[in-house]
């Protein structure tokens, strides 16, 4: 594996950078990653594991970094988010012979990745045509107003808002979607798993069929980082079965 550390995906901030995990050997697809951390804290090094996992695979891995609060305000975090979308889409077609890009995040990178998936916006204004995405793979993001984008209106970060900042918000806006596959924990955050399950139903009543749902045992994202009785990660693998199905 060749890692390629602190790729600059923009010139306004210093947090505008990617971390690039290659395999020795052919590029299958790639993975774009969006680490979580409530928007406020977390780096682009939460991939290392699952990296190595996919790595094996002949999945190349790009983990971002992303503004923060109380620096960054919304939907700055969303936008870093879609210049690195398109920096990775470019840097793969030029550079790797691969076109198949799939985007994920986790927790706050889950509500990012919803966010660029269901509001067209943001990958269209960075430049990339959003059919490029070949799918998606949020795990455990906040579908409604994230809870530190209210504390930045001044509202209480325990209210449930759908409005245009909430994935919610947007779904059903578009005839069609990449596949895409949703993961949450029975244990998770507090209304978490009744929110994710509000997105399957929402799914379901606009008759998207490409998607799957997935609930872990256990508690908010603790098995992105987690090793098996081998040493393997756990969160690889569940990426792994959802691209190879798409390839």
């Amino acid at each position: 594996m060749k890692k390629i550390e602190n790729v600059s995906y923009g010139n306004a901030h210093e947090r505008q950078v990617l971390d690039i995990y290659l395999p020795d050997g052919e590029v299958k697809a790639v993975f774009l990653y969006f680490h979580g951390g409530g928007l406020a804290k977390g780096d682009k090094r939460a991939a290392e594991r699952l990296s190595s996992y996919l790595v094996q695979q002949g999945v190349a891995v790009f983990s971002a970094n992303y503004r923060l609060y109380p620096e960054a305000k919304y939907p700055e975090f969303i936008c870093d988010a879609a210049k690195a979308a398109a920096f990775t889409y470019n840097y793969i077609t030029e550079n790797l012979s691969c076109d198949k890009l799939f985007i994920s995040g986790s927790s706050a990178g889950g509500y990012i990745s919803m966010m660029l998936c269901f509001d067209p916006q943001y990958l269209t204004s960075a430049g990339l045509e959003p059919s490029k995405v070949s799918g998606y793979l949020h795990d455990a993001g906040q579908p409604t107003v994230h809870f530190n984008v209210l504390k930045e209106r001044g509202i209480d970060p325990k209210r449930i808002i759908v409005d245009e900042s909430a994935p919610l918000y947007h779904m059903g806006t578009q005839e069609s979607y990449p596949p895409m596959r949703f993961i949450v924990s029975d244990n998770d955050m507090k209304n978490r798993p009744e929110q994710t399950q509000l997105v399957v139903g929402t799914m379901n009543h606009f008759g998207y069929e490409n998607f799957d749902h997935i609930v872990m045992h256990g508690t908010h994202c603790a098995y992105c980082e987690k090793l098996d009785e081998n040493g393997v990660s756990v969160f690889g693998p569940m990426i792994w079965d959802f691209i190879q199905k798409l390839l």
